[in-house]
C-alpha cells in the first residue's frame, strides 16, 4: 500500500520540543505553547484530508519534504540548512499522524527520509510506502 499528497500551505516552525515549563505547588510541569498548539491544529487540518480508511499495518517507509517560502537570496528548490531542524519537525508531524490513525505507532516508521528546502509553492509532501 502506498499513498502520496501534498498539502499547500507555510509549513509551521514551532516544534514539539519547544514546551514551555510553568512550576505549580513546587513541581514544574511541562505545557505547549500556543504556537506549538497552533502547529498542531494546522497540520491535524490538513493531514485530516488523507487518512487512509485503514492504519498501515507493519513497517512503513515516510519520505517527507518540507517545502518553506523563499526568503532572501534562496532560490525554488535549494536545500534549507537554518533552522528548524528536520527531526524536530517531523516529531510533531509523527504524533499527529499517529493521532489520526495512519498507522497504530510511529514506531512503525522503520525508514524515513525527510528533506527540506526553499520553494515557490510552500507546503509538505507526504508519501507512505508499505515495506
Amino acid at each position: 500500500m502506498e499513498v502520496e499528497f501534498f498539502m499547500p500551505m507555510i509549513p509551521p516552525t514551532a516544534t514539539a520540543q519547544e514546551k514551555a515549563i510553568r512550576v505549580v505547588n513546587g513541581k514544574p510541569y511541562m505545557y505547549d505553547t500556543p504556537e506549538i498548539n497552533a502547529a498542531r491544529q494546522k497540520l491535524e487540518a490538513h493531514l485530516s484530508k488523507h487518512v487512509p480508511e485503514s492504519p498501515y499495518a507493519g513497517a512503513v517507509r515516510l519520505t517527507v519534504k518540507w517545502l518553506f517560502p523563499i526568503t532572501g537570496n534562496h532560490v525554488n528548490g535549494e536545500y534549507k540548512t537554518t533552522r528548524p531542524d528536520t527531526d524536530n519537525l517531523q516529531k510533531l508531524l509523527k504524533d499527529i499522524m499517529t493521532h489520526i490513525h495512519f498507522w497504530k505507532d510511529d514506531s512503525q516508521v522503520a525508514s524515513e527520509i525527510v528533506e527540506k528546502f526553499w520553494a515557490d509553492n510552500p507546503g509538505i509532501y507526504i508519501k507512505i510506502t508499505s515495506l
